[in-house]
């Protein structure tokens, strides 16, 4: 898969894109927690001093991988910050994949 086509995807099906903590390679991106840090960019500490991410960037593990599922609603709330992810999966020569294909309830 070309990866400067996977950080330009616009899906049309899909309500989400999953950034994946695999380079086109197949090897794991490093550091091991670099799924927390990157949705940890638009998170916030609430009241109880807990960190809340956004509902729209949420680190997951899927089938053992470390990935950020990243909500398409983001691009319209803030195209900059939805840019910047996909644009660290290219830099980073990460997969890019469609997501749910329904919200999430």
């Amino acid at each position: 898969m070309d990866n400067s086509m996977t950080a330009e995807i616009t899906c049309t099906e899909s309500t989400e894109v999953v950034i994946r903590g695999v380079t086109s390679k197949g090897r794991t991106f490093r550091p091991s927690d670099w799924a927390d840090r990157l949705a940890g960019l638009v998170s916030q500490v609430g009241s109880d001093h807990r960190l809340n991410y956004c509902p729209n960037v949420q680190p997951v593990t899927r089938s053992g991988v470390r990935c950020v599922v990243v909500n398409q609603a983001l691009e319209a709330q803030d195209s900059r910050i939805y840019q910047f992810l996909l644009d660290f999966a290219r830099d980073n020569d990460l997969e890019v994949v469609d997501g749910r294909q329904k919200p999430r309830d």
